[in-house]
């Protein structure tokens, strides 16, 4: 029973001992798109530029016969993998994409997809592909399991490519950040300079390992059309 008229505006909404009172104040801004901002963060600007600049190169290698807005699905797939590199790169923070159950989750839907499409819609241009063009009669049943064999594992090669590069570095770092506590100081130093250089290194990793990731898969997707 409400005992004073004005009581529903009293600081009282809390979830899990948290104020949710002022959570009203910056709803609005959050939800905004950011087309109604006058002025766009530089944050914003360099984004923008990164994404007209993955679009153009996309837009590329899928060639004329690519589907429009085809290089917005490869864009997404890149700022996800780029965001759990990123992610991964602060201390006690879980590392998806270094574990196969992720980037499998990723590789392998758009391989099949890439599949289905191509072999029923271009049929004879896939099988067509599975003999590369000048090679000897002799040679072609030979060829036909080799790029059999390449086709199939391609799903794998992504998955395993991304987590090892991402294990392989986030590994190094632990291993040399757990003698932190039993050298000198002397050695100390040296080891932190270099923990810094391959923060930095994992840096251009996490970037570099996601923009293969959607490089290739559009280059996959350009050899069903």
């Amino acid at each position: 029973m409400m005992t004073n008229l004005f009581s529903v505006f009293d600081p009282s909404t809390s979830v899990f001992n948290l104020s949710m009172n002022w959570s009203s104040t910056m709803m609005g801004m959050l939800i905004m798109p950011m087309t109604f901002w006058l002025i766009p963060t530089r944050m914003n600007m360099i984004w923008n530029t990164i994404t007209k600049t993955l679009h153009n190169e996309f837009k590329i290698l899928l060639g004329i016969k690519g589907m429009n807005g085809t290089t917005f699905m490869f864009i997404s797939v890149f700022s996800l993998i780029l965001f759990n590199n990123f992610m991964g790169l602060f201390p006690y923070i879980f590392t998806s994409s270094s574990h196969l159950a992720f980037t499998l989750t990723l590789s392998l839907p758009l391989w099949i997809s890439f599949m289905i499409y191509g072999w029923i819609n271009h049929t004879q241009h896939m099988f067509a592909h599975l003999v590369p063009q000048g090679t000897p009669s002799v040679l072609m049943p030979f060829m036909v399991c080799i790029e059999t064999i390449s086709n199939l594992i391609r799903p794998g090669t992504l998955a395993v490519r991304l987590a090892a590069n991402m294990i392989a570095g986030h590994l190094l770092m632990t291993l040399l950040g757990g003698t932190g506590t039993s050298v000198s100081y002397s050695i100390l130093t040296i080891l932190i300079i270099t923990q810094i250089a391959l923060l930095m290194l994992e840096s251009a990793v996490s970037i570099i390992q996601s923009y293969v990731f959607a490089v290739l898969s559009t280059l996959y997707s350009s050899e069903v059309n």
